[in-house]
């Protein structure tokens, strides 16, 4: 069984046992449950259900496994001829959740 699930504005195929990471979750802690309500498709085998926009009933919840982080992203901007050159670095704060149960 399989489900695409949206999460603020990203969305994410997952089964059972999957680990997906999500934008950061301040009240969310480590062990604890996440449901996610926003789910727009439900598969099994031999049969799919497709929601408008959302399938009725259907929920998907995860454990926090705890907060990560992605790659570095460099931002390097330049002016040719002027000496203006910026170098500035980011790095996003996810929460890793993994998925436990889908019900649909």
């Amino acid at each position: 069984m399989y489900a695409i699930i949206s999460d603020r504005n990203n969305q994410a195929t997952v089964r059972v046992g999957d680990e997906i990471l999500c934008d950061l979750m301040d009240d969310a802690e480590r062990g604890s449950t996440i449901t996610f309500d926003h789910v727009l498709l439900v598969g099994e085998e031999g049969s799919v259900k497709i929601g408008k926009p959302t399938v009725e009933g259907a929920k998907v919840t995860g454990e926090v496994m705890g907060e990560s982080r992605g790659d570095k992203l460099v931002i390097f901007r330049f002016k040719r001829r002027k000496n203006i050159r910026v170098k500035r670095g980011h790095r996003q704060s996810y929460t890793r959740v993994r998925i436990t149960d889908i019900n649909g």
